[in-house]
């Protein structure tokens, strides 16, 4: 709707065309049009699945606060409960907030018009990042008290970041600036990031199947826990959303599982394909993937491939998009084992994020650990990429 108003000149009553709205107002607009439309979104979507319980269920106000909290936990903010910190992103909301912002972004861009300068568009840039920070330090300001307080430093480090990189994604496909940014790269740096980019997609779609498989493995364990916490049809529902908000998180445990160091669910239950190490875990159904007992299940023995397989791709892609320019197949070696190391760098970051605590003492620790993760992904990845690129760019025709 705001990149519509953007288009459409408004007319006085003699006919003539009046400006349209000023590009700062559709810009600040549009970033207000994001958090709305998330926060109604959680909360509309809580208050259904509240309906279908018998008891009642949660309020209107109470659904309003727990869709609130999520979104905060998306943006990669720290609750503080009673039971200690909650850091844990629900990375498929944080990917539904990034492109939110993107597309924010965008339409602040769209609003400048044709040719805008870069000046312009860095200010439109700023203009959205200020807004939607501002408005959600201001939601985790009302959400702050005693049952569920906000742990300010991590929020206010991570929400920028977060907000400036979807920003500065949509903006600068909008304004042009991206691929002018690309161009002044070196020019063998382009089919590199292009072949990080579609292994680290690799990684986690790989992640995601194992993730089945070891839910379809256990789907009467899954079943069991679920009709367990009650809840009738609300509760299933209920879990079944939260489960599929996490889906991401538990792909990107897997990466971390098949590049060995593998992933806590909290100091007492450690799965890796060295051993496994059975703790007490939170009642939640999407863990109803974890082994049922210390043996290493064989799905994790398969899942080893996962960094050859993303390195492949990642050396296929860059060998694929190498050309004269660029160098033969010796220099696409050299830049699959770059790619390599840089898809170790995102699959660092990505478990990061998708890690973090749901309290202290025994749960103060879930997910991969990142660096360990990063660093086995980039030395099995590389060694992959590398072979797969001079392979690739020898057999090219051009």
């Amino acid at each position: 709707m705001v990149s519509l108003l953007a288009r459409l000149p408004f007319r006085r009553d003699d006919g003539s065309a009046a400006r349209s709205a000023p590009p700062a107002v559709l810009a600040a607009g549009a970033a207000v049009a994001v958090t709305v439309a998330g926060l109604v979104g959680l909360a509309l979507a809580l208050v259904v699945v509240q309906t279908l319980d018998p008891d009642g269920g949660m309020s209107v106000g109470a659904s309003a606060s727990v869709g609130a909290r999520l979104w905060l936990l998306a943006h990669g903010a720290e609750l503080r409960l009673p039971s200690g910190p909650l850091v844990l992103a629900p990375l498929l909301l944080t990917l539904l907030v990034a492109a939110g912002l993107s597309w924010a972004g965008r339409v602040a861009v769209r609003a400048l018009g044709d040719a805008a300068p870069a000046r312009a568009v860095v200010r439109a840039v700023a203009l959205v990042v200020a807004v939607h920070v501002a408005l959600t330090a201001l939601l985790a300001l009302v959400l702050d008290d005693d049952v569920a307080g906000t742990g300010w430093l991590r929020t206010l480090l991570v929400l920028p970041v977060l907000t400036l990189l979807a920003v500065c994604w949509g903006a600068g496909r909008e304004s042009g600036l991206t691929g002018a940014a690309l161009d002044r790269l070196p020019v063998v740096l382009r089919p590199v990031l292009r072949g990080v980019l579609a292994g680290l997609l690799a990684a986690v779609a790989l992640g995601l199947v194992v993730v089945a498989v070891a839910l379809a493995s256990d789907a009467g364990g899954y079943a069991a826990l679920s009709g367990s916490l009650g809840g009738a049809g609300a509760g299933a529902l209920g879990l079944l959303a939260l489960g599929a908000l996490y889906l991401p998180n538990a792909a990107v445990a897997v990466v971390g599982l098949a590049a060995g160091p593998g992933f806590y669910v909290g100091s007492g239950t450690l799965v890796s394909v060295h051993g496994v190490t059975l703790g007490a875990v939170p009642a939640l159904p999407l863990l109803a993937a974890l082994p049922d007992t210390q043996a290493v299940p064989l799905v994790a023995f398969v899942s080893q491939a996962i960094p050859a397989l993303a390195g492949l791709v990642a050396g296929t892609t860059l060998g694929r998009w190498f050309d004269d320019r660029h160098g033969g197949s010796v220099s696409a070696g050299l830049a699959g084992l770059l790619a390599g190391s840089l898809l170790g760098v995102g699959a660092g970051v990505l478990a990061w994020f998708a890690g973090g605590s749901l309290g202290d003492g025994a749960l103060a620790v879930v997910g991969a650990p990142p660096v360990a993760t990063g660093l086995a992904v980039a030395a099995q990845a590389g060694i992959a990429a590398a072979v797969a690129g001079a392979v690739t760019r020898w057999r090219s025709p051009a």
